[in-house]
This record gives C-alpha cells, structure tokens and sequence, in this order.
C-alpha cells in the first residue's frame, strides 16, 4: 500500500488528521491568456521590527500566474537573496530564522536586481503586508508604485472554519506542513493557501483577496482620542502615528468601505461618547499598508 493510501486509510477511520508535505505547482513559463496575470509574493527576514531603524537580512518572492476570477495557476522560479546586515543579528532572530550572523556574511542585494525581479507584477502580496511593505519600500522605491494586498488582513479565514490567522496554524488547519521562517518558503506556503477552495460556494482564498484589492479602503483617523482609549483602539486593530512623517498624531485604521460607517458609530459610542467629526480619507491598493499616505 502507497504512503498516499496509508493516510486516506488514517483519515477515512476518523481518529487521524493527516499533514502532507506542501509540494508547490511549478510552471516552466508564465501562460498566456486574456484574463491572466502574474502575481509576485514577498516575504522578508529582517532584524527586528522596526523598518527605520532595523534592516533586511533576506528577501524572498515568488512570482505566480493567476486569473482575474481568483484561480491560482502555480508559481514560477523565486528570487531567493541574503544580506549582511551592519549591525549583528540579534539572538532571538536567529532563534526564529536560523540566519546566523556567519550565513550572512559577504552576501548583498541591489536594489536594482529586486526592482527588476518585481517589474512586471500587477499585484505584490505578503502575509501581514503592513509590516513586509515599508521594509521593502525603504530599500526599494519601485514598490511604492505597486498594489499590494495581504493575506492575512484580505481574507475572511474564518468563513472556511480558520482559527486565527498565522501562518502556521493556517497551513496545519489546510493540512500541509513546510519548513517554514525562512522567506520563500513563507511565500510557497501563503500561496498554497491562497489556493484554497474551501470558502462558501467553492471560492479560493485568493478570490476574496482580490475583491479587497480592487475595492477603495477608507482610512480613518482617532484624533484627540483620550489617552485611556489606547489600549482599546490597539486591540480593534488601530495603528499609532507620532506625526514625525507630517501626518496627524493620532491612531487610525484602514477599513474596506464597508467597514465605514460600523467603526465610526464605535468611535462615536465607544471613544468620545459624543458626536464628533471624523478625519477620512480614501486608500487605494497602491496606498495601503505604507506610512507614505
């Protein structure tokens, strides 16, 4: 009997949940097609978590071919760096990578070599984007221009019975496993997961994904939001601003529009109990997860 048929035989008895490796769909070439494009998945390695201050030690992307319905077609060869940093790598990164200070010594990347890999992406993803984009945006400019998206914020994980939204525990609840904290394997295992049917009727991952592409986010703004509210603005999922970047000093959130007018009646009720006139602005897929807007 087959390893295959070995663990149908485990799952079909009803006391066995079985993990297969995640073996990727190689495409030799991008296919041609009216309604198909090529999509670039990012992941970063970097020594902390600050993009002023620390820096990138790997870059990872994998390009993929899709159609504007939300099919994943498969991936196409990855574009896999290291870097020296000019600092040590600190031990706890280390720890969660397995990138030691001597794997990385002598290695660089030109930014030119990213931009280039990047070019012709309609679509630039990550998994929790808010913190690969103004990495990749302080090292190479050319990502300003992209849309980007996020699979963990763009897709509603919970309709298809999705406990959280880390990587791992999502990839272990689809049923595969993979050698993950290294950057390409990350964009392999977010892509598997955009490939994902098993959303109400027969959607992908990467269907939802797009639809948030596509659409005008809002983001909106807690102004003058008392001091005690922090924690709680926080938890929702805001985002500080210091105002050093000449935006307003307060804490804000972007939302798909229609998010809009729920979070404003919470500021409203929850925040300033009084009715008070809110600052919004529109984001577009080019605009999101940067603090350049």
């Amino acid at each position: 009997m087959s390893l295959e048929n070995l663990a149908r035989t485990l799952e079909r008895s009803g006391d066995y949940r079985v993990l297969r490796r995640l073996r990727p769909r190689w495409l030799e070439a991008m296919p041609e097609g009216r309604r198909v494009r090529k999509g670039l998945f990012l992941d970063l390695e970097t020594t902390g978590l600050d993009a002023a201050f620390d820096e990138i030690i790997e870059i990872g992307m994998v390009p993929f071919a899709y159609t504007l319905d939300g099919g994943l077609i498969g991936v196409l060869p990855a574009f896999s760096r290291l870097r020296e940093p000019s600092v040590p790598v600190p031990p706890r990164i280390t720890e969660l990578t397995g990138l030691t200070q001597d794997m990385l010594a002598g290695h660089s990347i030109a930014p030119e070599e990213v931009a280039d890999f990047a070019a012709d992406a309609s679509l630039v993803i990550a998994h929790n984007a808010a913190f690969d984009r103004p990495f990749i945006e302080a090292f190479c400019p050319a990502f300003a221009e992209k849309p980007w998206a996020c699979s963990m914020a763009d897709v509603p994980w919970d309709e298809a019975g999705f406990e959280g939204r880390k990587l791992g525990y999502l990839a272990t609840q689809a049923g595969f496993f993979f050698e993950g904290h290294r950057a390409t394997d990350d964009c392999l295992a977010s892509l598997a997961l955009l490939g994902y049917c098993g959303f109400p009727e027969g959607r992908s991952a990467l269907s939802y994904l797009l639809d948030r592409a596509r659409s005008v986010w809002v983001r909106i703004w807690a102004t003058q939001a008392p001091f005690e509210s922090k924690d709680t603005l926080k938890a929702r999922g805001y985002r500080w601003n210091d105002g050093m970047d000449g935006r307003p000093k307060a804490w804000f959130i972007d939302l798909p529009p229609e998010k809009r007018e729920e979070e404003e009646t919470f500021l409203r009720d929850e925040i300033y109990r009084r009715d008070v006139e809110l600052t919004v602005s529109e984001i577009k897929a080019t605009d999101r997860f940067t603090s350049r807007v």
